[in-house]
C-alpha cells in the first residue's frame, strides 16, 4: 500500500482554516457513510486536499473520542454534515497536546465553517453551543468519555477485543501506535546508489534522516513525494521498513530463483524490490486493471521491467503459461489492521466478518498458487494485519494440509511499533515500522519427498 502521509505546503497554509475543516468533515462524513478516505479525498479540490488530508487523517486517529464527547454535548444525533463537522472539530481539539491548533481558533472556524457551507448555516448556532459549552467544561467532559473504550482507544469494540485476544500481552502498545503519524520512509534503490551514501546526500541539502533495515531510510519530516531528493529518477521510494522485508525473505539463496511470481502485486512496492535485487524474471499480476497501471508507472520511474498482467491470481488458467515458479510472493488481500496509521480509516470501514471472509480468500490464493512452485521453491505469504487469523492460524492450516511444504525462519507477526517501543525488526535502528505477518515456506525437493513416501 502507498504511504499517504499527509504534509502541509505553502499553498496550503494560504487557505483559510475554515475551508480546510468543510472539507476534513465532508472527507469524514463520506468515510463514516462508508466511503475510503482515498476517494473522498480524491473528489476535493487540489489546492485543499493537502491541507484537509492532515485535518481529516487526524481526525480519523481520534474519531472514537470525538463521537463519545458529541453524544455528550448533543444525546440526539444531529444530521449527518453537522454532525461530521462537529466531530471533526471535537477530534482535533479534545486535547491540546496534539491539536493542529488553539482550540479557540479550531472552534471559531469550525463555526466559519458552517457559516459559509449552504447545507449547514442554519445550523452554525447550534455547532457553536456546542462547541463553546466543550470549550467551558472540557476536562470534566473528556473524563466522562474516559471509561468508554471505544473513546479511549479510538477503535470499534470488536477490533479492540480482537487485538486483546490475540495479543493479550501487546494489545494496548498496539492500539496506541495505530493512534500515531506514521514516518516517511523510503526504500534506497539498491541499483542506484546505498542508503549511506543517499543519507549524505540528504544531509548535504539540509534534510536530517536516519537508517531503517537493510534498504531504507526515515525521514524525520514528511515530505511531497516529488520534492524528496531522487523521488522522480527512481533512487528511493515510499514504503514502510516492514513491507521491505519481502522481497529479501524471497530471494534467500538469490541463485536458485530465475522466475518469480508476485500475486496480488499493486501497487508495486514490493515488484520493483525484487528487481532492484535480482536480474529474475518477475511476473506481476492484480485484479484490478488501473492498480497495474500503478504498477507500470513505479517500474518506469525506476528504469525496470515485469510481466505486468490484470488477472485475478486465483485463476491460474487465465494467464499462467504453465511454467513453474522458482519463488511465489503472496502479499495476500487482507483487513489492513497493521497499516491503521497509516490508513485511519480503515478501522471504522471493516466489520468483524471481514476477516474470515478474507481469510477465505487467502486460503484459497495459497492453494491454488502452491501448485504453481517447482519442488525446492521457496513461497513467502505476508499480509499487512496482525490479527491471527490472518497470519499464524492461516499458516499453520495451510501446513496442515500440506505435508510437502515446510515453514523456514520468518519474522512471523510484526506488531506495529513507534521509535519508543522496542525493536523486533532486525538491521533497524528506528525501530518504527507498520504491523505485518510474514511465513516462509518452502517446497520439499523431488529426492525427499521421493524418499519420505518409500
Amino acid at each position: 500500500m502507498p504511504d499517504p502521509t499527509a504534509t502541509t505546503t505553502s499553498v496550503t497554509r494560504t487557505l483559510p482554516l475554515w475551508r480546510l475543516l468543510q472539507a476534513a468533515a465532508k472527507a469524514v462524513e463520506a468515510v463514516r457513510e462508508g466511503a475510503s478516505a482515498t476517494a473522498a479525498l480524491a473528489r476535493l479540490d487540489a489546492e485543499v486536499r493537502p491541507g484537509a488530508q492532515a485535518l481529516t487523517f487526524k481526525a480519523l486517529r481520534h474519531l472514537g473520542r470525538a463521537q463519545a464527547l458529541r453524544q455528550l454535548l448533543a444525546r440526539r444525533a444531529p444530521p449527518g454534515g453537522v454532525d461530521a463537522l462537529l466531530c471533526t472539530a471535537l477530534a482535533l481539539c479534545w486535547r491540546d497536546a496534539d491539536a493542529p491548533y488553539e482550540a479557540f481558533t479550531l472552534v471559531a472556524q469550525s463555526v466559519e465553517a458552517a457559516k459559509r457551507s449552504p447545507s449547514l448555516r442554519a445550523q452554525a448556532n447550534f455547532i457553536n453551543a456546542c462547541l463553546r459549552r466543550f470549550l467551558r467544561e472540557r476536562d470534566a467532559l473528556v473524563a466522562k468519555t474516559d471509561t468508554d473504550p471505544v473513546a479511549r482507544w479510538n477503535h470499534p469494540l470488536w477490533w479492540i477485543a480482537r487485538v486483546r485476544q490475540d495479543h493479550p500481552q501487546h494489545w494496548e502498545r498496539i492500539l496506541e501506535a495505530n493512534n500515531s503519524q506514521p514516518p516517511m520512509t523510503l526504500r534506497v534503490n539498491a541499483r542506484k546508489q546505498t542508503p549511506a551514501a543517499y543519507l549524505a546526500a540528504l544531509a548535504g541539502v539540509g534534510i536530517h534522516a536516519f537508517p531503517a533495515g537493510r534498504h531504507g531510510v526515515v525521514l524525520d519530516q514528511p515530505r511531497p513525494v516529488h520534492n524528496v531528493p531522487g523521488f522522480d529518477q527512481g533512487v528511493v521510494s515510499v514504503q514502510d521498513a516492514a513491507a521491505q522485508l519481502a522481497a529479501p525473505l524471497l530471494l534467500q539463496g538469490e541463485a536458485t530463483v530465475h522466475r518469480i511470481l508476485d500475486a496480488c502485486a499493486a501497487p508495486g512496492g514490493k515488484t520493483a524490490h525484487l528487481l532492484e535485487l535480482s536480474d529474475a524474471e518477475v511476473t506481476a499480476i492484480d485484479i484490478d486493471p488501473q492498480r497495474c497501471e500503478r504498477i507500470r508507472e513505479t517500474l518506469v520511474r525506476e528504469g525496470l521491467h515485469a510481466n505486468v498482467i490484470a488477472a485475478d491470481a486465483a485463476q491460474p488458467s487465465s494467464w499462467w503459461d504453465g511454467r513453474l515458479f522458482d519463488a511465489i510472493l503472496l502479499d495476500a488481500p487482507c483487513t489492513a489492521s497493521g497499516i491503521v496509521r497509516r490508513h485511519p480509516d480503515v478501522r471504522w470501514l471493516r466489520r468483524e466478518s471481514d476477516i474470515a471472509q478474507l481469510a477465505t480468500i487467502q486460503a484459497r490464493l495459497l492453494a491454488v498458487l502452491w501448485p504453481l512452485l517447482r519442488p525446492g521453491g521457496r513461497m513467502v505469504y505476508c499480509t499487512c494485519s496482525v490479527f491471527r487469523t490472518e497470519g499464524e492460524a492461516q499458516v499453520q492450516t495451510f501446513l496442515a494440509h500440506n505435508t510437502e511444504a515446510r515453514l523456514r525462519p520468518a519474522p512471523g507477526h510484526l506488531l506495529p511499533q513507534t521509535g519508543a517501543m522496542d525493536n523486533a525488526l532486525p538491521d533497524n535502528p528506528s525501530g518504527d515500522y507498520d504491523g505485518f505477518y510474514y511465513a516462509v515456506l518452502e517446497k520439499e525437493a523431488e529426492a525427499d519427498a521421493m524418499a519420505r513416501r518409500a
